[in-house]
């Protein structure tokens, strides 16, 4: 059984592995096209050498002969960034903006191979995930469970049944499409549906839906507004675990807790959350104490009859039981597509496409309040890594996260790609160019608020870690 320091170690390797990556190749976009124009490039970092007192900010320098540019790694891990001659950006070297301009310069190009150069970063991470996405197809091919064959159904929140949902239907579409797999896909298009169909009982059934529910509220809401009915099945015991005290063993079925029903894992886990809830107003150790001490219900079948046991047990701290229930994956069957090497190219982007389509969408969610709140920093995108090494799975995230990159650089925030990108535009519309007093403010400002976001997605992060969000 893995520790929590090693699956710290792998999560944190596979994030550092993609970013440097990701990173690495966004600067290169530029590099190249600096360079593909002749424009001179001084400086090439991964990651930032923010200096401290005579130290430079430099783990590691270099600069190879007859060449011009300094290639090195800098010790503060926010990005990277090419330091591209003549141009104003996050190093804020205005005094080589006071001096003549030079025909290697960036100032001295065409707006259109400035604009080129700036938006190189993005284009290379863009296509760098519809790569990806292609070699994962192409490797992998794509397995799932369709589902209409999750013939176990779906388990609804009350705001769900309010719409008409029951316990067990089984999710087949909207009038937006039909669904594939049990993804994000299936929450966005909810959200939006005027329609969903569900298989209930051996009946389609359609359900109306308002048009316009929150995306954020139906994937925070405790329980979610709809996740596959999970039977409250054991599948392993963890060792020394309230599990494991209780003589409980593979195969059999936890039936109620505190002398209240559970149809399956999900309403198991509901109702340990409402202990953990109360947990936090416990006053005492005591109280606590007694808040842990809870009752089961247990069946065990065997070839001639069902045996209920009762057992009481004292959860752990964070109120767990100490068992894994039985993966419903097992129960279905799955589909496997596989691509050509040619097939995959095609399937790739319409795979990346799609994920950007998903998460431009998504987008709007963060100028709520819920939305800020669910901002993460570098811990939310390290644990999105598995916790284990698999390749498959490392590819996916790399994708994603270089989509997540492109996108985020084109805003047209100053000090991003897209601030550069928007000025640019405004040149070539009017013919003028936005002072160097102008862009210097405009780099502070985009700074300024590049940073902001660091802290508040951070921050995130910190009070998700000691449990006050």
């Amino acid at each position: 059984m893995q520790t929590v320091m090693e699956i710290f170690l792998i999560k944190l390797l596979q994030f550092l592995l993609a970013i440097s990556l990701l990173v690495l190749l966004h600067e290169g976009g530029h590099f190249f096209f600096s360079k593909l124009f002749g424009v001179r490039v001084e400086k090439f970092y991964m990651f930032f050498d923010a200096g401290i007192g005579k130290w430079d900010g430099s783990l590691l320098k270099w600069k190879p002969k007859k060449s011009d540019t300094q290639y090195g790694i800098g010790w503060l891990p926010l990005g990277g960034y090419c330091k591209i001659a003549g141009m104003i950006d996050e190093s804020f070297d205005t005094d080589q903006m006071k001096q003549p301009e030079q025909p290697w310069e960036f100032r001295t190009k065409p707006a259109w191979q400035r604009l080129l150069i700036m938006i190189g970063g993005v284009l290379v991470n863009f296509l760098l995930a519809l790569f990806i996405y292609a070699m994962v197809l192409f490797t992998w091919g794509e397995t799932y469970v369709p589902t209409k064959d999750m013939t176990l159904g779906m388990k609804f929140s009350q705001e769900a049944k309010a719409l008409g949902f029951e316990d067990g239907d089984i999710l087949l579409g909207t009038d937006r499409g039909t669904f594939k797999a049990f993804t994000g896909d299936v929450y966005r298009d909810l959200s939006k549906a005027r329609e969903a169909t569900v298989m209930r009982n051996g009946t389609e059934k359609t359900i109306a839906m308002p048009g316009n529910l929150n995306l954020l509220d139906m994937l925070q809401s405790t329980p979610r507004f709809v996740a596959p009915l999970v039977p409250a099945v054991v599948d392993s015991i963890l060792t020394d675990s309230p599990a494991a005290a209780s003589g409980m063993q593979k195969g059999d079925k936890i039936v109620a807790i505190n002398g209240k029903n559970v149809d399956s894992f999900n309403e198991l886990t509901d109702q340990l959350g409402r202990l953990s809830d109360a947990l936090v107003d416990a006053k005492t150790s005591a109280d606590s104490l007694s808040l842990r001490q809870v009752t089961l219900a247990y069946e065990r079948y065997n070839a001639a009859d069902t045996i209920t046991f009762p057992a009481s047990i004292t959860l752990t701290e964070d109120m767990k039981i100490g068992f894994m229930p039985r993966n419903i994956i097992e129960d279905y069957t799955e589909t496997h597509v596989s691509y050509s090497f040619f097939e995959s190219f095609p399937a790739g982007v319409k795979y990346g496409w799609h994920v950007l389509g998903g998460y431009v969408s998504d987008m709007k969610y963060v100028f709520t309040k819920s939305g800020a709140k669910s901002l993460g920093g570098f811990g939310t995108i390290g644990n999105l890594f598995p916790a284990t090494w698999d390749w498959h799975a490392f590819w996916l995230m790399t994708a994603f996260l270089s989509i997540i990159l492109a996108f985020m650089n084109i805003l047209p925030i100053p000090a991003l790609d897209g601030g550069h990108v928007l000025f640019l535009i405004y040149e070539m519309i009017t013919g003028r160019k936005p002072s160097d007093d102008f862009m210097v403010k405009a780099e502070y400002v985009g700074f300024g608020i590049v940073i902001l976001l660091l802290i508040v997605a951070n921050l995130n992060d910190v009070l998700r870690w000691i449990g006050v969000m």
